[in-house]
């Protein structure tokens, strides 16, 4: 069985908990898309951990990990990060690495900076992490994948050709330092060794797991509203964060994919510019900000403040319905515990008229939130394992979520843990 595990909004909601707590079960994780530009921190046994590249089940010893075709494949990056949980005493997880994905190169880190430097003012708030110009160049066919670095002829031919291309960019638009193809080409030798214990036809090994009953499971990256095509354009990612390109990053059929388990945060946060309706500001923010996620809301990756705001009905329902959710999740709960009165974001008002529905992105730069409240609960619900015993006020907060999202709530996360969870 394949359930794919993705983000309702702009990313941050929590799936790396989620994630890791269904790879219990499960016997094989995949991450699909995105690169190491965005992380999921998980809390266990073992310690408290970012991970950025590597899939949310890796702390399990019977689960194999997999990294598919559609990731931008930083390779030091992989190695580093799996350095760092044997580090901390994890035992070496079993990794798979397509030999179809695509490698991020150090000029892609540098591309990035570069542009946003030269948009200036108007930049998109990368993280810098190359991830922009690695899928422009694998759309442009010419990127490098992980199965060229095996050809040394033509891999060299090929360096000759790309390094000359980028060169023009780098003397004549972004007035940098050039690339020395010599140098690339010894590079990416060194990454051919460093990946090569790893790599495997993913899609072949997914296709007999499926034949054998195995439980499959599709970590995304981000949330819907960061997709390219759907979300809120062009403050989005390079690459789809939605449950149906599932099938495609990992090499499997659309129809494989079962389950599809969005994960909803209680409250809005979003990190990087873009149209955020519900938003909050001063006092209001920073007490939520300070509050919220397990150590306040700052990016993994980055440690970036996160931007917050009240829940958005408008945005989740549209982010539910554009991963074709079959069940929902809702994490950090626990942290609204401190208000009297919880408002959340039921329409949106634009030029005078009120919708439900999601716009695109001019129509949502002018959008204004449409706010009903809802009372609070005032109490600590960490510890509660049981639904029934939540605060009536908070029951009653979930189910009106419910109501507007769509789709059946089956799960409510109360606290950073693996196992603060209550099961509906």
């Amino acid at each position: 069985m394949v359930r794919a595990v993705v983000g309702a909004n702009w990313g941050d909601e929590g799936k790396g908990k989620i994630t890791d707590m269904l790879a219990e079960e499960s016997d094989i994780i995949v991450r699909f898309q995105g690169g190491s530009n965005a992380g999921h921190t998980i809390i266990n046994d073992y310690g408290r951990f970012a991970l950025h590249l590597l899939p949310s089940g890796v702390f399990y010893g019977h689960t194999t990990s997999v990294i598919g075709n559609g990731v931008a494949l930083n390779i030091p990056y992989l190695l580093n990060e799996l350095k760092s949980l044997t580090d901390q005493g994890v035992p070496a997880p079993k990794i798979l690495v397509s030999d179809r994905a695509q490698i991020l190169m150090p000029y892609h880190i540098s591309f990035d900076a570069y542009e946003e430097e030269r948009l200036g003012g108007k930049a998109f708030g990368s993280t810098k992490s190359g991830i922009a110009p690695f899928y422009s160049d694998k759309y442009a066919k010419i990127g490098f994948q992980v199965s060229e670095l095996f050809d040394e002829t033509a891999l060299r031919d090929k360096v000759e050709r790309v390094i000359a291309y980028k060169n023009i960019l780098l003397e004549h638009l972004y007035h940098k330092p050039l690339l020395d193809p010599q140098e690339t080409f010894e590079l990416l030798l060194s990454y051919r060794d460093m990946v090569e214990p790893y790599v495997a036809d993913v899609s072949a090994f997914l296709h007999d797991a499926i034949k054998n009953g195995k439980n499959i499971l599709l970590e995304g990256q981000l949330g819907a509203l960061k997709d390219p095509d759907h979300g809120i354009y062009p403050m989005v990612t390079s690459s789809s964060t939605l449950a149906a390109y599932g099938a495609i990053g990992a090499g499997i059929p659309a129809a494989e994919i079962k389950n599809v388990t969005t994960v909803v945060k209680a409250y809005s946060s979003a990190v990087g510019g873009g149209a955020f309706v519900s938003e909050l500001f001063g006092d209001e923010a920073n007490e939520l900000r300070v509050r919220g996620g397990d150590k306040g809301e700052f990016g993994a990756t980055t440690g970036r403040p996160r931007r917050v705001g009240w829940f958005d009905a408008v945005a989740t329902r549209y982010g539910c319905r554009m991963q074709g959710t079959t069940e929902a999740v809702i994490t950090v709960l626990d942290v609204l515990g401190y208000l009297d009165e919880i408002p959340i974001c039921i329409g949106y008002e634009i030029d005078g008229k009120v919708t439900r529905d999601f716009p695109v992105t001019c129509k949502l730069e002018k959008a204004k939130p449409v706010l009903e409240t809802l009372p609070g609960w005032k109490c600590d619900i960490r510890g509660i394992k049981r639904y029934e015993e939540l605060p009536e006020n908070c029951r009653k907060y979930i189910e009106r979520i419910e109501k507007e999202i769509e789709v059946p709530v089956s799960m409510v996360s109360n606290g950073p843990g693996r196992h603060e969870i209550i099961k509906r």
